[in-house]
């Protein structure tokens, strides 16, 4: 089961991105994943549309959420210049990325291609184990701890 859409680069358009999620979620009988998956969705389509293309409505983002062995991923594209992402993900990296830091937290697995262009996000669903989920919350809870501080 796949899902494409595109949206325009503005940030407006995020309540309609999270409803897609939402309703894909449920329509995969995976309801209770759907605030990890949001999360992290909604920080790509967001780092898409302010990053990737510059805020430009006249550009657009594309978004697939579908289904994969053992669970769902998610891509989405914009039409920007990319960027190097070998150097953003950890949140205490001098280049920021702590949206990447999030996404790549709540995701089981993510990767970059077409220089930057696309990013895939994947959620294993079939039966998470609560230790592994608790473990997650703490990690982002001490990294932001951190930089707040």
């Amino acid at each position: 089961m796949n899902e494409s859409f595109v949206i325009q680069s503005d940030t407006n358009n995020l309540p309609y991105v999270e409803d897609r999620v939402f309703h894909f979620c449920h329509e995969c009988h995976v309801g209770n994943y759907y605030s990890t998956v949001s999360v992290a969705v909604l920080q790509a389509v967001s780092n898409a549309i302010v990053h990737g293309n510059a805020s430009n409505s006249a550009l657009s983002v594309s978004i697939t959420l579908g289904t994969c062995t053992g669970g769902l991923f998610v891509e989405v594209a914009d039409q920007g210049k990319g960027f190097h992402f070998e150097n953003y993900g950890e949140i205490d990296s001098a280049e920021g990325g702590v949206g990447i830091f999030v996404m790549k937290s709540l995701s089981d697995r993510m990767t970059f291609s077409d220089g930057g262009r696309v990013v895939r996000m994947e959620f294993d669903v079939a039966g998470i184990d609560p230790a592994d989920a608790l473990e997650r919350i703490s990690c982002l809870r001490s990294r932001f701890a951190l930089v707040q501080a």
